[in-house]
């Protein structure tokens, strides 16, 4: 498939820049996959479309202040940092901007030189090895102090309160980024859901270079994602196959939950536990195994993630909803409003 079948025409004005509170007041466009029928909700009437013994997957994983600057040694160049995968340790796989003042053995120091980093190796995405050093630590403590949250490039304020672009369920650090499809929840939500017998099950997937590297071929085949680690634990995965065994829909929020059981799952659905690696790409033509609906942001223009929801509902139907939504003035990307699929 040609990447510009997954273009669309968006006015900037519609880039949300701020968040909605509360959270669960943003708007919530319903795709109905097997009919023509699309409906403008609030993310509050999330429970209206869902029923006790339908199970919600959440991806708990916590974003790390990940960006970072910092000065090259000798020439006090700026240098940003952007830390992506823990490799061990005090070793992350990173992205580093402007790349050419970085050669394979660079040292960058960071706020008065309490922290300091040396580039290993190039990764095969252009990217960065870097192993940190310092005195007095831990490593994280430093990451609060130096850091500053990676809010994607089109999010030209950053908000006041940093937790904004953390879910309310945010537990396990490692990403850098956000999965904003749970963004929307407040914990009065997920209350609710769970009086309504409705299972809310958390798998993790530490969001990585995937979100952030465009597609750059023309056939979108040839693309290949950033691998992301993912832990799905024996209980989740029990909670997730007796569901469905008992007509329950597993309602997966957000892509990176929708990857990640893919990943895990058997030819017939059935979702093992484990931990690991995943690089899947999913786009149109792909089967899904494990997945009956999803909750989902609108996405970038000839993103991966929007070629994964166009093989969730048809790419002809996800398009025209898109229209729909830049007709109706719906908010777009991380801050923006939510979709449900179902």
């Amino acid at each position: 498939m040609h990447i510009s079948e997954f273009d669309y025409d968006l006015p900037q004005e519609l880039i949300a820049q701020k968040a909605v509170e509360p959270r669960d007041a943003s708007r919530l466009f319903v795709l109905h996959r097997n009919s023509d029928l699309m409906e403008h909700r609030r993310f509050y009437d999330l429970p209206d479309y869902l029923k006790p013994g339908d199970v919600l997957v959440l991806n708990d994983t916590r974003v790390i202040p990940a960006r970072l600057w910092g000065r090259r040694a000798g020439s006090g160049a700026r240098i940003e940092v952007l830390l992506l995968t823990r490799q061990e340790r005090d070793t992350w796989e990173a992205l580093v901007r402007p790349g050419k003042r970085v050669p394979v053995g660079t040292e960058i120091y960071f706020g008065r030189g309490e922290l300091k980093a040396r580039a290993l190796a190039t990764t095969a995405s252009g990217g960065r090895m870097l192993r940190f050093f310092y005195q007095e630590g831990p490593f994280e403590t430093l990451l609060e102090r130096l850091g500053e949250m990676p809010l994607p490039p089109y999010i030209k304020e950053k908000p006041a309160d940093s937790r904004r672009y953390q879910t309310v369920y945010a537990r396990r650090e490692g990403s850098a980024a956000a999965p904003t499809a749970g963004l929307h929840f407040t914990p009065e939500l997920l209350e609710r859901l769970n009086k309504r017998s409705i299972k809310i099950v958390y798998l993790l997937l530490h969001v990585g270079l995937g979100t952030f590297r465009p597609v750059k071929v023309e056939n979108i085949e040839e693309h290949h994602m950033h691998a992301e680690y993912y832990e799905v634990t024996a209980a989740a995965a029990a909670a997730i196959n007796d569901a469905r065994a008992a007509g329950g829909r597993i309602v997966a929020v957000g892509t990176t939950v929708v990857r990640t059981l893919e990943t895990v799952s058997t030819a017939d659905g059935l979702v093992q536990p484990g931990s690991g690696w995943t690089d899947i790409f999913i786009y149109p033509g792909h089967r899904f195994k494990a997945v009956d609906a999803m909750i989902t942001n609108f996405h970038l223009p000839r993103s991966t993630l929007l070629m994964l929801v166009s093989a969730f509902a048809g790419r002809e139907k996800v398009l025209a909803a898109y229209r729909l939504a830049v007709a109706e003035r719906y908010r777009f990307f991380s801050f923006g409003d939510a979709m449900l699929i179902i």
